[in-house]
């Protein structure tokens, strides 16, 4: 699909499996999802700008490759995002972090927000917004709309798992917003969850029904 990369690493691919099955245990899901979550961010952030510095090695001076521009922000849909965003920072603890809280009506699968707190100066930052579950796509349109308004321009969507319904919305809503995800399921069911999925990421992350 265009604008959509499945990280499809041998290692992400096992992870997800062992996540997937009903009954691996909330501390293992939970431990899982830091895990994956740092081979995710790893693709997601592979073409960073790069510049130089003057460093000194214990041998010699050089010019070593850094990071370019300000520091990127993590952009976390609440509260299942919090699940990749902790592994996350694990790899890029610099890295800024934005809270935006969005339910999911269960009437109407809406997009409902409670939360919005993000860094300044979103139009000079590259965004990563990370929410486990593009299913109907609703929240993830919701939330990049809220970022778009406060100036954001560079846009990434990161998630663990994508239905085909969810992705033909997000990317008709936001076509200049890439997606990153570890699998394309197959579809939604009428309820509006992933299938084959994983269940409700939240819940089995918190152990929370």
């Amino acid at each position: 699909m265009q604008g959509v990369t499945v990280v499809d690493h041998p290692l992400v691919q096992h992870k997800l499996t062992i996540m997937r099955d009903k009954d691996t245990s909330t501390a293992s899901f939970r431990r899982l999802l830091r895990e994956i979550s740092l081979l995710l961010c790893y693709e997601v952030t592979r073409d960073l700008e790069l510049t130089t510095r003057t460093i000194e090695t214990p041998m010699v001076t050089m010019e070593a490759p850094t990071l370019e521009g300000k520091k990127l922000v993590f952009a976390s849909v609440l509260r299942a995002g919090n699940g990749l965003l902790d592994g996350m920072l694990d790899l890029v603890p610099a890295a800024r972090v934005a809270h935006i809280g969005l339910y999911r009506d269960q009437d109407t699968l809406e997009a409902v927000e409670y939360f919005f707190k993000a860094p300044s100066n979103l139009e000079d930052r590259l965004i990563i917004v990370v929410d486990p579950m593009l299913a109907t796509a609703n929240s993830a349109v919701a939330a990049v709309d809220k970022l778009k308004e406060r100036g954001a321009t560079n846009i990434r969507f990161l998630c663990l798992l994508a239905a085909p319904e969810g992705i033909e919305r997000f990317t008709t809503a936001h076509p200049d917003v890439p997606v990153f995800t570890a699998s394309v399921d197959e579809k939604l069911n009428e309820k509006g969850y992933i299938l084959p999925g994983l269940g409700d990421a939240g819940d089995r992350m918190y152990g929370t029904k």
